[in-house]
């Protein structure tokens, strides 16, 4: 039996093909190529066309069957993860009624304060865990006040997820999990929340029918099975963010398993059996794939926008032709610390865990007659490195305290300069797993149809692949420095 895994990104879309028997993945390919287009309208906007999200996942699965070595009519069920917090507005015909404002848009950021303010600070994070923030919820709110014509055509809301999903098959659902990651959900009440609805103005008809992550949310239709070569029929058993669907493909399940990734954005993530929350809503608390009202696992999410996108930005500017790997040789030949440059790694879009400011990527200390563009390179990495730190030390005072992180050895965990520096700065041994978005979509697809009897069991044949300890290197005191410079910083803004 096969799974089909798709993985909605930032910048691509990834789809594996897995055999659920030996949980290997087949064959994998991505769309496009190259690093797919944010459209910022006006500073700290973004968004992405869901068209494009869908004509790039078709030509992703028509890829990856190009590669041979299984039958497509084989795949016998669909898992989807997808970038969070995006939202997707359709009318009642299922047309797209604009393009969707994504996770790094900072437009509603006043909307989400003002919701926090007037619902009151303890009622919102005692039931909805988070302040509304810059989440879906006030997104929605943002072209209620912004957009009423648009608004006004809105029958159902959705998050990328939902909307591949949609086109896959034809219905529209969503989830406790991704209801939770947009505000919208009262975890004391265990429903829709009464108070963000009614203080939005929002109606209820506009949210999808609720189904458990791990659940049928439609079959594939026979016109889309027959333009991408597959069975008619087959379900989608599995949606989940891509954060809480990594730490899923990384057998973090259980209260005190921790996952990070340093993609476009770097997360930890951390599993808890309470309903705990940031009382600054810093670091945010959402349901796991595995939540249930009788036995609670929450995600407890950091966030740093711009980690993978500021290596990337730095790679673009010193010329196309210069590879990660290069980038990484160049570094490893300059000591810790890059002799005293700092960057703070803070621009692309505001940041949650700095109170939802936007400051911005700051370089400090450069001297013109020392650093060259390997100083800068390795100063980003150590910079990135820095700013979770920060955040981890945020979740530990709110009583996550990781003993191992896993995560998957791919982006920034592919350079050594990068995960040695993670580890000695927070103190905490990184596992490294050869994992996917993708693959633990498929795998996220067969815990959904029942192939394995339950979400550990489709993870028993995932073992690290390398263990990294923390004490190579001190940069205590190079991180007292960085973090005096962004508080400093933060003061200004």
């Amino acid at each position: 039996m096969l799974l089909l895994g798709i993985d909605v990104g930032t910048s691509s879309i990834k789809v594996s093909v897995v055999d659920a028997v030996s949980q290997t993945c087949v064959a994998s390919a991505q769309y496009p190529d190259t690093e797919s287009p944010i459209t910022s309208l006006q500073p700290g906007w973004a968004e992405q066309s869901p068209q494009m999200w869908w004509e790039h996942v078709q030509k992703a699965i028509l890829l990856v069957q190009k590669k041979g070595g299984f039958d497509p009519k084989d795949i016998n069920a669909i898992g989807i993860a997808y970038q969070m917090h995006g939202l997707v507005l359709v009318d009642k015909d299922q047309n797209v009624l604009r393009d969707s404002i994504i996770w790094c848009d900072s437009r509603a950021v006043a909307l989400g304060e003002n919701a926090f303010d007037t619902i009151g600070h303890e009622q919102c994070l005692s039931h909805l865990l988070n302040s509304p923030g810059n989440f879906t919820a006030s997104k929605l709110a943002w072209v209620k006040a912004n957009e009423p014509e648009i608004y006004s055509k809105i029958d159902k809301i959705m998050l990328p997820g939902d909307y591949i999903a949609m086109k896959l098959t034809g219905d529209i659902t969503t989830t406790v999990s991704a209801l939770s990651e947009g505000i919208f959900y009262d975890f004391l009440c265990n429903k829709l929340s009464d108070d963000v609805m009614k203080f939005y103005g929002f109606s209820g008809s506009v949210i999808p029918d609720i189904q458990p992550v791990f659940s049928e949310h439609g079959f594939l239709k026979q016109s889309i099975a027959d333009s991408l070569n597959l069975k008619a029929g087959i379900p989608v058993t599995y949606k989940a963010g891509d954060q809480p669907n990594n730490a899923l493909s990384l057998n973090v399940l259980q209260p005190g398993e921790v996952a990070a990734t340093a993609g476009t954005s770097g997360v930890i993530y951390g599993v808890s059996d309470k309903l705990a929350y940031d009382k600054e809503s810093r670091v945010n608390t959402f349901a796991h794939v595995n939540y249930a009202e009788e036995q609670k696992r929450l995600g407890v999410l950091l966030c740093i926008n711009g980690t993978g996108s500021l290596n990337r930005w730095t790679k673009s500017l010193f010329g196309e032709s210069v590879s990660y790997q290069q980038m990484n040789d160049e570094a490893q030949g300059i000591k810790p610390g890059s002799e005293g440059l700092r960057i703070l790694p803070f621009g692309n879009g505001a940041e949650r865990m700095l109170n939802n400011k936007l400051i911005g990527v700051h370089f400090h200390n450069i001297d013109l007659n020392l650093h060259t563009r390997a100083h800068i390179f390795r100063a980003v990495q150590e910079g990135i490195a820095f700013s979770f730190r920060y955040g981890l030390d945020i979740m530990r005072s709110n009583g996550m305290n990781p003993t191992v992180i896993r995560a998957g050895k791919a982006n920034l965990f592919l350079s050594g300069l990068f995960t040695q520096a993670f580890v000695d700065v927070t103190g905490v041994p990184v596992e490294l797993y050869h994992n996917d978005g993708s693959v633990g979509a498929a795998l996220g697809a067969g815990i959904g149809c029942r192939v394995y009897t339950s979400p550990a069991e489709a993870f028993t044949n995932a073992k690290p692949v390398q263990l990294i300890e923390p004490g190579k290197y001190n940069y205590e005191q190079m991180y007292t420095e960085w973090k005096t410079l962004l508080q400093k910083q933060l003061t200004i803004e």
